[in-house]
């Protein structure tokens, strides 16, 4: 299955890359990070060739860790986050990153110490209490999703506020440094922080991969799934705990408050750039592992800037551009599409025009540019934009500067259309009682989709109806 082969892929690549550190490096043997310059440096000069070298490479062992540390994150949760997205669970994410700071707090006060075990566990416990109190209020009939998570994001983060007030007050309070927690801190990355990411990516890679076929099935059709013996309520437990396992590992390196982009924004990019479940999830997954990548080299580069922030800003490129050249969805490709069905539209409005014309002025008559305008109410640099497309095509020819006629195949399209437009007519007026007068504008909104079988349907339906029927409207002109 594709799902553990990319599990074992990102194991080999952490490996590989981890014990890969000098010997001589005494930052690797005491487990303790490097003071190297490429994470923790505070300059704002333009990083050197050398440094860029440095980076780059991998040389230093703390860009190393949180590279490695961050890019599995963002695989991890893009291919958890894909299954939210589609669940239409995205801002769960979010209520249940805020709702680990009070486990954090409480964590601490109990323990009177910073232990990074201790404080996930405590963070994973509040965690799950707020996925399940946002499941207590949606079963409220008065409360909506959007606000029973509003409701628990608040409250649960209001009160981890509290509580880090209370720890401020302690004698240990001034150096507990929970501050990380919410808005990340992962130039303070270690190698069993990247471990611990790498093999929660590894759970939530194998566990998405082994479960698909139901996750797929409840994502799209929870009745349909539950009724072939799909156990709904459980995938959905199963779901939402590793979304709460990405949620806890990612704190340490982007906090609770961004955590939630990595979830989110790189299955809304992949969405844009296919239909299939099996692909969005790779694209996510890899879109998650670009963000954390670029993000955290970005941030070693220029070291005032704050990692986990960085690596949302990546995302929201990612996302941008997504949003703007996918081939399918994006707004430049659907903004083409909408230009070209405008421009096919005004082509094929112009030449039933002109079959409407010749119909009054016999077969090959030379018709004046003016009348033209005048029957379609077109502006003139509309009409010499119709005009030289129709040339173009070959549909049309101009004898004199204002003169047209229609060539032999510009008639037969025009002749095509206008008997399309007219069936269509007809069959409004007689099986949906629409007046004549009314019919024109309806028919005209639709006869540029009637496809071949359409029109057969339409010729089945009215037998009587030979060649172009006559116009409904009587010898008025085109309109």
């Amino acid at each position: 299955m594709y799902s553990l082969r990319t599990a074992r892929s990102l194991l080999a690549l952490a490996v590989m890359l981890l014990v890969s550190v000098p010997a001589a490096s005494p930052a690797w043997a005491s487990g303790e990070p490097s003071r190297s310059r490429s994470i923790t440096d505070t300059s704002l000069q333009w990083p050197s060739g050398e440094t860029l070298a440095r980076v780059l490479l991998f040389r230093d062992y703390n860009t190393r860790v949180v590279v490695i540390g961050t890019t599995l994150l963002g695989a991890a949760a893009g291919v958890i986050g894909t299954f939210a997205y589609l669940r239409k669970r995205a801002l769960m994410g979010d209520a249940l990153s805020h709702a680990t700071l009070p486990g954090i707090a409480i964590a601490f006060i109990l323990l009177g110490a910073k232990s990074l075990p201790l404080l996930l566990v405590g963070a994973t416990i509040t965690g799950v209490l707020g996925v399940f109190a946002v499941i207590g209020l949606r079963t409220i009939p008065r409360i909506r999703e959007d606000a029973a998570i509003g409701i628990v994001l608040s409250v649960f983060f209001g009160v981890g506020m509290v509580l880090l007030g209370v720890i401020q007050q302690m004698r240990t309070g001034q150096e507990a440094g929970l501050s990380g927690f919410i808005y990340g801190k992962a130039a303070a990355m270690l190698a069993a922080d990247a471990w611990l990411i790498g093999v929660a990516a590894i759970v939530v890679v194998a566990g998405c991969g082994l479960l698909f076929k139901e996750f797929r099935a409840v994502c799209f059709d929870p009745q349909f799934a539950s009724s072939i013996g799909v156990r709904v309520h459980l995938v959905d437990f199963i779901m939402m705990a590793l979304v709460v396992l990405t949620t806890v590992v990612g704190l340490q390196a982007v906090g609770l408050i961004l955590i939630v982009a990595l979830l989110i924004i790189p299955a809304a990019a992949a969405r844009f750039w296919t239909d299939d479940l099996r692909m969005m999830t790779i694209l996510s997954a890899v879109f998650g592992a670009l963000s954390g990548y670029f993000g955290s080299t970005f941030s070693a580069l220029l070291p005032r800037l704050p990692t986990g922030a960085v690596i949302v800003l990546c995302a929201g490129g990612v996302f941008g551009m997504s949003m703007l050249l996918a081939p399918k969805r994006g707004l430049l490709a659907a903004s083409y599409r909408h230009w070209a069905l405008r421009r096919n539209t005004a082509y094929q409005h112009l030449l039933r025009a002109l079959a409407e014309l010749e119909e009054q002025f016999g077969e090959g008559a030379e018709i004046p540019s003016a009348r033209l305008a005048g029957a379609r109410r077109w502006s003139p640099l509309h009409m010499r934009s119709c005009l030289a497309a129709a040339r173009r095509r070959g549909a049309i020819e101009r004898r004199e500067q204002d003169v047209i006629t229609l060539t032999p195949s510009g008639r037969a399209q025009a002749r095509r259309m206008l008997r399309n437009h007219r069936l269509w007519e007809l069959y409004l007026i007689r099986h949906a009682d629409i007046a004549p007068s009314h019919v024109d504008r309806d028919a005209d909104d639709v006869e540029h989709v009637l496809s071949e079988g359409i029109v057969r349907e339409l010729e089945d339906e009215l037998t009587d109806i030979t060649g172009v029927p006559p116009s409904p409207h009587g010898s008025r002109s085109a309109s």
